[in-house]
């Protein structure tokens, strides 16, 4: 199908073009040559009748919209027109709903003695006659070859892309089925860009393992040797709360150059090489001075560093190590606070550039408002070329952070206050971003929240996602701000596209802290494909967001059970009394080069496989993959208050890890 924009109000990413000749109230479907291929197509057939016209252009027009590879589903040759909505196929369907869906009727109706030069109804039999009744004997045989039935769930075309899909009601997934490969615990994980089955982990306390990811299904278990790590950075990285090995990414040409990026901690009093600027400085009015201690450390004492490494020998993808000592320092900057610094480093799947997630420097409520401030890289995405350098003339007249360049369509070129490396603002800890790997437009991040709600956005260039003045869709007002308020007038914010209040997850109105993943692209679980994963920190609770109509950035979400198949290859805890997997801490989510989805919890690692291995009912799932010998799911039981979770039995190391992210995120 022809590849554009849909034609459905409110997308987003799209341009008002109201001289296109495919659009919908003023939005255009196609891309101009589309455009213009079609017009030419339509223009050819010099239909006379108004009426006529208009259905035939909204047919052609349908090659357009997302819904194509629904609309022109087949079974066997491809089809040159939509499926028709045709309720006359369904004998049950009421006298109203006929009205309204049969589309296909309408155009027989209205087309029927019609010319039709060159007609799309003519190519599939090869003739040249020109009006329908010279083709087909009658509506019943016309409608036979062009309808389909738009009573029993499917998708057909009706004459208005935007009632597509709207009207046919969302299934959420049975449930996902985990199966335990792992016991170590980790917050990053990333496909080795040798496109193997092989991943790189790395946890908190600043090691990186390169393993083997077992074959779904296999019964295996990931393949790492603990006791050598592909990178031991543990001497440089302060590991705490919320302080530690943040993130690790790896260049697009990694094959070719071996370059890949940590992003990490580090203490200015116990390591010589940590040391830069303090994010609290006169150029966003902040005196450190005046700054209070924060558990017992100073301002500024701990630095957000990226640094590059590269892998050892001359053939990265051989590389089963690499050396600890930094090629390149590429940005240093100290932090207020102990808290909220995100830290997570991603490349850009189409630009190539570095994104970092910053949180705000931490603080009830963003005190010093740095969120807002545009001088300020706190509380922002942040978006750099580090395969380019700057003079130092550069870094001092840009007033840099490091070594490296600002790419040029960054936001800072048509917003001359922000601070040039900024993509994005008004974050409070953005916690576990991605991108789509099928459409990277859609750029995903979690952001956690204060105490009311936990929020998943959609990001886009120069956006402003509004904290500290709004906390997802509420209005907030901190409760002491030294720093000073910006005008809600003066923001224009993004309001979350998914999320939840912390009163859905904890009726006593205690913690939550939101875990963002990633549309799942696999299909090992054909009902999860497509939709956009993410958790709550503490375990208890998962969901599935299902965006509808498709490229609408609306987003259907929905709490789903999860399960631990019962022949995993390391057997599951279960929370005493409850169905749910004792998982600890989900602490992030990876995916692999397969497009599998794995969840990183405090207590191992977790890989999402078939619904049937759980019991869980998946229409789509061959049924010939079900495994009958497995038994059946413990007793359904409410989810897990966080207290409760804590009575599973886990190594000391986990009780301990566990007890570090306690108050991650929630209330400094």
């Amino acid at each position: 199908m022809i590849g554009a924009s849909s034609c459905v109000t409110g997308a987003p990413f799209q341009q008002k073009t109201p001289l296109a000749f495919c659009s919908y109230n003023g939005i255009s479907c196609c891309n101009s040559t589309d455009d213009k291929q079609l017009q030419t197509q339509f223009n050819a057939m010099n239909i006379s009748d108004p009426g006529c016209a208009s259905l035939v252009k909204s047919v052609i027009c349908a090659k357009c919209d997302k819904f194509s590879a629904e609309l022109f589903r087949t079974d066997s040759v491809p089809r040159q027109l939509p499926i028709l909505c045709n309720s006359t196929t369904s004998e049950n369907s009421t006298k109203s709903s006929q009205t309204k869906n049969d589309f296909c009727s309408k155009i027989w109706t209205t087309c029927q003695n019609v010319s039709i030069i060159s007609s799309p109804f003519a190519a599939s039999i090869k003739s040249n006659s020109t009006k329908l009744t010279d083709l087909w004997k009658s509506q019943i045989d016309f409608c036979n070859v062009f309808g389909g039935a738009s009573g029993d769930g499917s998708v057909c075309f009706a004459g208005e892309p935007v009632s597509l899909n709207t009207t046919t009601p969302i299934s959420p997934p049975g449930g996902l089925c985990l199966e335990k490969i792992g016991n170590g615990s980790y917050i990053n994980m990333v496909a080795h860009p040798d496109g193997s089955s092989r991943a790189f982990f790395s946890n908190q306390q600043g090691k990186i393992w390169l393993a083997t990811i077992p074959e779904v299904d296999s019964g295996e278990l990931l393949d790492v040797d603990d006791s050598n790590p592909f990178l031991d950075l543990t001497d440089e990285v302060h590991f705490d709360t919320e302080l530690g090995m943040m993130g690790i990414a790896f260049h697009p040409k990694f094959s070719q150059n071996g370059r890949f990026f940590v992003s990490f901690n580090c203490d200015k009093q116990a390591w010589p090489g940590c040391g830069g600027r303090c994010s609290c400085n006169s150029d966003v009015d902040c005196d450190p001075s005046k700054l209070p201690s924060d558990s017992g450390s100073q301002p500024c004492q701990y630095q957000a560093v990226i640094a590059e490494f590269t892998a050892s020998g001359s053939q990265p993808t051989q590389a089963k190590s690499a050396s600890p000592k930094e090629v390149r320092r590429i940005f240093t900057m100290g932090l207020p606070f102990t808290g909220h610094h995100g830290g997570q480093i991603l490349f850009g799947p189409r630009d190539g550039y570095l994104y970092f997630m910053m949180g705000d420097g931490g603080g009830i409520g963003d005190p010093y408002n740095f969120s807002q401030n545009k001088k300020s890289l706190l509380g922002k995405i942040i978006r750099l070329d580090i395969d380019g350098t700057s003079s130092v003339e550069e870094i001092t007249k840009l007033g840099l952070w490091g070594n490296y360049s600002i790419p040029k369509d960054n936001p800072y070129t048509e917003d001359k206050e922000l601070q040039p490396e900024i993509w994005a603002l008004g974050m409070r800890n953005p916690w576990r971003c991605s991108f789509d790997s099928a459409r990277p437009s859609y750029f995903m991040c979690a952001d956690v929240g204060q105490d009311k709600f936990e929020e998943v956005n959609i990001i886009s260039k120069g956006g402003n996602y509004g904290w500290s003045e709004y906390e997802g869709p509420y209005l907030y007002t901190p409760s002491k701000s030294p720093g000073g308020n910006k005008s809600m007038s003066s923001i224009n914010p993004i309001f979350p596209v998914m999320g939840y209040n912390h009163s859905d997850v904890n009726k006593n109105g205690g913690s939550a802290s939101i875990t963002g993943g990633y549309f799942y692209r696999s299909m090992t679980d054909p009902c999860m494909h497509g939709r956009y994963l993410f958790s709550d920190l503490y375990a208890g609770f998962m969901w599935a967001g299902t965006e509808n109509p498709e490229d609408s950035g609306t987003f259907n979400t929905s709490q789903i059970s999860f399960n631990c198949a019962q022949k995993s290859p390391i057997d599951c805890t279960f929370v005493p009394g409850s169905s749910v997997p004792a998982l600890g801490y989900i602490f992030s989510y990876g995916e692999d080069n397969n497009k599998d989805m794995y969840v990183l919890a405090s207590s191992g690692v977790y890989r999402v496989v078939r619904p049937s291995r759980c019991k869980y009912t998946c229409a789509k799932e061959n049924s010939s993959a079900v495994d009958d010998d497995i038994p059946s799911s413990p007793p359904a039981a409410s989810p897990p208050s966080a207290a409760t979770m804590l009575t599973g039995s886990y190594s000391n190391f986990v009780v301990i890890l566990m007890s570090f992210m306690l108050i991650l995120a929630c209330w400094f």
